[in-house]
């Protein structure tokens, strides 16, 4: 089954693509604005282009595991994807991912611009990882 795994932000939103036979998350782009109109408008070119079965989001917990408000809101943009797309949208914990993706990084030479452009995609990759060895934290049914 092939996923788009998706970072939610305010202002870039990190896309990632893989499938579940190999396990193999890949950082596919980001999204770079604060216009909700133009990230839905990118999303849905990125589902007409990629066709993915299902649909992962990143859930960002706090650290004792509760959802606060950042939750809250991407389990209601993951809910609005799932009635957009007609596709289950699975929501997976996305706690220190953007670290993971922080020291992916590091020694890579990339200046500032060029890492801040790659880590939302990178952290999408590893929510996906996350996704794949550990399942999701709740789903959310095709039309919902």
């Amino acid at each position: 089954m092939r996923y788009l795994c998706i970072d939610l932000g305010e202002k870039r939103t990190g896309l990632a693509l893989g499938d579940d036979a190999t396990g193999i998350a890949s950082p596919w782009f980001t999204i770079d604005t604060r216009s909700p109109d133009e990230r839905l408008r990118q999303l849905d070119q990125a589902v007409e282009d990629e066709a993915p079965d299902e649909l992962v989001v990143g859930l960002p917990l706090l650290g004792n595991g509760s959802e606060g408000p950042n939750a809250r809101k991407c389990r209601a943009f993951a809910e609005s994807l799932a009635a957009r797309y007609q596709r289950t949208v699975h929501l997976a914990d996305e706690r220190l991912t953007s670290e993971v993706a922080d020291g992916q990084m590091s020694l890579t030479g990339l200046t500032h611009e060029q890492k801040k452009a790659r880590r939302d995609a990178l952290a999408a990759a590893a929510i996906l990882s996350i996704f794949f060895e550990q399942g999701p934290i709740d789903s959310l049914p095709a039309g919902r």
